[in-house]
């Protein structure tokens, strides 16, 4: 078990759509499925974010419209033949090896194969295929031949293939998947070229490759394909390799005059393929530098990196500045039809917490759709901001009218665009990116505005009762629709639906004051309906929704392992509504939201007081009644489960963990990987296990590690601070203070760290302890485990490397960390040019104290014996003063003693902090009195802010200053 490598050993057709999705490569721009190049058995898809297309098709005596991310033309076809042979087909070829390695970190996928032709010849084939991170247009493959026991004459066949449809869904085949036409293609010198137009969308998309080999090139446009033939000379025991490079532009990028000259040009321009995979891999090393989470138990660390590697092909910088949501399958596949849902509700806290630009275009996502949410919202009598249970390219609901049960081949009503709660989602990732980034800009106040419109507009106040009911909607739980008999689809009073509405009203409450247009009697409906919404309770339990008390329960021990039970009744002629079944959780969803004390303080706000009893009873009687029919069902399980069953917690993360990589929803990872599940597991490991939790006054860590986890380190960043953490035999490290398992607390931003390039140049100590070694960047690369072209990074450039990394370079290049990042230099800090637009800010009295409250090292100013003298001092803030040690007698003592009684010496006190690497920084400037801190006093300052002098010797003289003048300014970039 590599923690870096996923390996496929031999070629197995049945597995094929599986190893294809889950070797899929992307730059959150566009990807491709792992297909091979060659062959039948194969299932090529290129998708690319956010380009949809609709298409009309005839169903079950319907006719139903449905948008699909739309399958493009594709580059990969490269495919090769010895001396009378046929073109090389892995399905039904004589193979002697054959094996596919996905390498996470550098994001490449190598496929290795050895062949015996009828002939008896045997070649050896080596292909390595990447799809830019550097360059969000480009992708390659570059194939390796050898002859092991032969010469002669190998023709090679490449080309590009527009003739393609939205064909990877069994479900899926009766409905038009013909989204490409008006195909064009022609050759430019050594390039070829094709474009193709989505028939309703009207996007053309162009793809121009480039094929360097030996010899002479023979091309060819076809209607709607391009061809490349060479013929290569082998000669035994030799290699000859052919590469190719293509881009792909589409009518909606950016920057872009016409796809097809854009496309042509950026392959012309592209270098050759060693040098892009360098550029590629450097990318991918500095993401992983943001996104480390380091696993110690391999398998493990595994699926972790697996399903950050996918998370990152799906969602990376390169989205932060398109058009696109959160696919729920990824860019992997068709699955669900590329459609965005709730899974952003998994996907953006783990973003925002590394890259939270990613998530910021997320949510413009959602924004600019918010006037189609406005119409679909007025259309059914609300007010406010309806979105869609499945969003594309527009923002209206995409939810199909019918879907298939392929267990039972019949069409049947589609009624899951009823789960409104999807608007829930984006209001409770609006307010987690406002914890995170302390930001809440105005659009994003005005879409959490106006989704509690929409849902206290759905809040009807019931007179018998005098409690606020929603209904007709459908919560979580796609098994519960509507009441059995009932004329009409939807359920009243869902859990997780009512007591998130009043959640988000209270956000709303926070924000409206500086949301214009807020009307006046607003923000009093919405206070009264967080104090009156209607929750339903059975048997000492939450109910899921009203009326849930009266269904029978399903014979489990007939249904046991059923995942899909919905698919089974039916084709049984039964109906999962009658009975208390769930397909994941629902009301569960609560606990897995919003912590304890917020759940109980909505309930006690509400009118029923509970304790943590009800939540243990109620987490235990859903679990036992819930089939586990999607991926995110065990992983939102074992987040419930982790402070009352730790085992229990522990097998549903390794199922979630395994959901994927071992297909256990059976036959459905194939269609395209969960991305919501992959992201929430990553999140279970650092907001759950840890007790991560982000609030206005710090980062919150409250642990609670399982042992068998191993060791788990990762990196955050809150507010622009990184916080470095650790968790390891029962301890948890946070820039290295130590917190034991079981308590926590609250790390307050000014305690978090960066590491920094210390006083000198970090990049120009590594080249010279690697050249005092000998080494060569690649061999320094290999030592620290990164890559050579990040070494060749963090040497030519002011990089930021995490501390774990600073770590493994000192052990390579046989240093210290200490010695890497500048400690001991006798050099001043702040070399090298300003940053680009500096801005100089003027600091208040509040943020200067805030700046030095964490103490650390200050420089006194005060006139001595021998004129202006400034010396440094460790010093700490206590009860609004500045204290420190020095030593009775010294030159300080000496010179600040006036004899006099009632006589003060006013001086000066400053702090700074210098960011060589941004060029950034701030310094704050305290004037006050210099006091000697009376011996009666002494035993309590140093019982709450005692300092350690650096210097140390005999220094138990205590000085106060008392602040009267603070002022500080701040240097930043733009």
């Amino acid at each position: 078990m590599t923690p870096w490598i996923l390996t496929y050993e031999g070629f197995d057709a049945r597995r094929e759509r599986l190893r294809e999705a889950l070797c899929t490569l992307g730059n959150g721009r566009f990807a491709t499925r792992g297909a091979t190049p060659d062959g039948l058995l194969r299932t090529p898809g290129t998708y690319a974010a956010g380009l949809y297309d609709r298409l009309t098709s005839p169903v079950a005596g319907h006719t139903v419209t449905n948008e699909d991310l739309v399958n493009l033309p594709d580059w990969l076809p490269l495919t090769f033949a010895t001396p009378g042979c046929d073109h090389f087909r892995p399905e039904d070829a004589d193979l002697l090896e054959y094996r596919h390695v996905l390498d996470l970190r550098a994001g490449l996928l190598v496929r290795e194969l050895r062949w015996c032709d009828p002939e008896g010849r045997v070649t050896r084939v080596r292909q390595r295929r990447f799809v830019s991170m550097a360059d969000s247009t480009i992708a390659a493959l570059e194939t390796t031949f050898t002859a092991e026991n032969w010469s002669g004459p190998l023709r090679v066949r490449s080309g590009v293939e527009g003739d393609v449809r939205n064909r990877g869904v069994a479900r899926y085949r009766d409905l038009r998947g013909d989204h490409l036409t008006g195909h064009a293609t022609g050759v430019e010198g050594d390039l070829t070229w094709l474009t193709a137009t989505t028939r309703g969308s009207h996007v053309t998309a162009a793809l121009a490759a480039r094929v360097d080999a030996p010899g002479k090139a023979e091309q060819a446009a076809e209607p709607a394909r391009t061809t490349t033939r060479h013929v290569l000379d082998l000669v035994e025991d030799e290699t000859a390799t052919v590469t190719k490079v293509v881009a792909l532009v589409t009518s909606r990028d950016p920057a872009v005059h016409d796809p097809r000259s854009a496309a042509v040009r950026h392959v012309r321009l592209a270098p050759r393929f060693d040098e892009l995979l360098t550029r590629h891999t450097t990318a991918w090393d500095r993401l992983w530098e943001c996104a480390r989470m380091d696993v110690s138990e391999p398998e493990i660390a595994q699926a972790v990196h697996l399903h950050v590697f996918h998370l990152l092909q799906t969602m990376s910088p390169h989205t932060a500045d398109l058009d696109a949501g959160v696919p729920a399958r990824g860019l992997h596949g068709e699955a669900y039809r590329g459609h965005v849902f709730w899974d952003e509700l998994f996907v953006l806290p783990w973003l925002n917490l590394r890259f939270p630009e990613v998530s910021r275009g997320a949510l413009r996502y959602r924004w600019r759709r918010l006037g189609e949410a406005r119409a679909a919202a007025r259309a059914e009598g609300y007010d406010g901001a309806m979105f869609p249970w499945q969003s594309g390219s527009d923002g209206r609901e995409e939810t199909q009218t019918l879907h298939l049960n392929p267990e039972s081949g019949r069409w049947l009503p589609d009624t899951s665009h009823l789960q409104r709660h999807v608007g829930l989602a984006i209001a409770y990732n609006v307010w987690q990116y406002h914890l995170v980034t302390g930001s809440m800009p105005g659009w994003c106040a005005e879409l959490l505005i106006e989704i509690a419109r929409f849902f206290a507009s759905l809040a009807v106040l019931d007179p018998g009762s005098g409690r606020y009911e929603i209904r007709g909607v459908m919560g979580p739980d796609e098994y519960q629709t509507g009441y059995p008999g009932a004329a009409s689809p939807g359920l009243d009073n869902n859990a997780y639906t009512n007591i998130m509405t009043v959640w988000l009203l209270r956000r709303a409450l926070e924000v409206a004051p500086s949301v214009p247009g807020v009307h006046h009697g607003e923000p009093a409906r919405w206070a009264d309906i967080t104090r009156r919404m209607r929750v339903d309770f059975h048997d000492g339990v939450i109910s899921q929704f009203t009326g849930y008390a009266d269904l029978p329960e399903l014979d489990w021990a007939r249904y046991r392992g059923v995942r899909r039970l919905d698919r089974a009744l039916e084709a049984r002629g039964d109906d999962v509504n009658r009975y208390k079944a769930a397909k994941q959780a629902d009301t569960l969803m609560l606990c897995y939201l919003l912590t304890t004390d917020e759940l109980l303080s909505i309930l006690d706000r509400l009118g029923y007081p509970a304790d943590t009893g009800l939540i243990e009873r109620t987490i235990a009687y859903y679990l036992e009644r819930t089939s586990h029919g999607s991926t995110l069902s065990a992983l939102v399980h074992a987040w419930v489960l982790a402070r009352t069953d730790r085992a229990a917690s522990w097998d549903l993360l390794v199922e979630a963990l395994r959901s994927d990589i071992a297909d256990v929803q059976g036959g459905t990872t194939e269609e395209g990987i969960h991305l919501g599940a992959m992201a929430g597991t990553l999140d279970l490991l650092q907001r759950c296990y840890l007790g991560l939790e982000v609030r206005d006054d710090g980062l919150r860590l409250d642990p609670l590690v399982p042992d068998r986890l191993g060791t788990l380190s990762l990196s955050v960043r809150v507010r622009g601070v990184r916080f470095e953490i650790e968790a390891r035999d029962g301890t948890v490290r946070v820039n290295g203070e130590t917190l034991t398992g079981g308590t926590g607390r609250t790390f307050t931003f000014d305690q978090g760290g960066t590491i920094m390039a210390g006083t000198g140049d970090l990049g120009r100590r590594i080249a010279h302890h690697r050249e005092r070694l000998g080494l060569t960047r690649e061999q320094v690369a290999e030592r620290a485990g990164v890559t050579p072209g990040y070494v060749e990074y963090l040497e030519e450039s002011p990089g930021l490397p995490t501390a774990a990394t600073i770590s493994r370079l000192a052990e390579a290049l046989d240093t210290s960390a200490d010695d890497l990042l500048g400690g001991g230099r006798d050099r001043p800090p702040g070399h090298g040019p300003a940053a680009a637009s500096p801005q100089l800010e003027k600091l208040d009295r509040e943020e200067c104290l805030r700046l030095i409250a964490p103490g650390g090292v200050g420089r006194v100013a005060f006139n001595g014996s021998h004129g202006p003298t400034i010396l440094p001092v460790n010093y700490k803030l206590h009860e609004g003063s500045i204290v420190f040690r020095t030593a009775h007698g010294g030159a300080m003592d000496r010179d600040l003693r006036t004899g006099l009684e009632g006589v003060e010496i006013v001086v000066g006190f400053e702090v700074d902090r210098i960011d060589e690497v941004r060029r950034e920084g701030w310094s704050v400037l305290v004037q006050g009195p210099y006091h000697h801190v009376p011996d009666e006093e002494a035993a309590q300052v140093i019982g709450a802010a005692d300092v350690s002098p650096w210097a140390g010797g005999e220094r138990l003289l205590h000085i106060r200053i008392i602040p009267q003048q603070v002022t500080g300014r701040r240097i930043h970039g733009l």
